[in-house]
């Protein structure tokens, strides 16, 4: 398997507002509506689709419904976007709000040594929006891994595990 992921696909219970909240709100680009049943968002690497929740469940072959606390529970993974200037952390976290998503953890400095905060979607999937002064961003606003450092430690820091960059000789 190439080490990549290609597509995250988020089972959602309302596609028409989940399509307003990232098309309209967050401005993710697209040019298919919600009356095919599927929307696919040109997002820049992994690509992003809004499937119902139920027919999710039902092409991995699990019969399930959406939990009634699926927006409130902790569901094990989260969502980064992470931004070149501090600033912008603050300025993702009000559009998301104003697009109708919730703030989870309002931005602050992270123990990691950078600044994020947290919101959820209409149906609680959560994201973290991030800045270091340590990373650097190709063109196409993807974060450089080849300028990272090749170790990193977790540090817990209440709430989260944030990452620590170690130094290596």
């Amino acid at each position: 398997m190439e080490p990549r992921i290609s597509v995250v696909t988020l089972g959602v219970a309302d596609l028409n507002r989940s399509f307003k909240f990232y098309k309209d709100g967050l401005g993710f680009p697209t040019k298919m509506t919600p009356d095919g049943g599927i929307v696919l968002f040109a997002t820049t690497g992994t690509r992003m689709f809004l499937y119902p929740y139920t027919k999710l469940a039902e092409d991995v072959g699990i019969q399930a419904q959406r939990p009634a606390d699926a927006g409130r529970r902790f569901t094990g993974i989260t969502f980064g976007h992470c931004v070149r200037k501090r600033g912008l952390v603050d300025e993702v976290l009000k559009q998301a709000l104003a697009a109708g998503g919730k703030i989870v953890k309002p931005a602050k400095e992270a123990s990691w040594g950078g600044y994020s905060g947290y919101f959820s979607d209409p149906d609680g999937y959560l994201w973290e929006v991030a800045y270091s002064d340590q990373w650097t961003f190709n063109p196409d606003g993807s974060l450089k891994v080849d300028d990272q450092p090749q170790t990193v430690r977790a540090e817990p820091d209440g709430a989260t595990n944030a990452i620590q960059p170690i130094n290596v000789k």
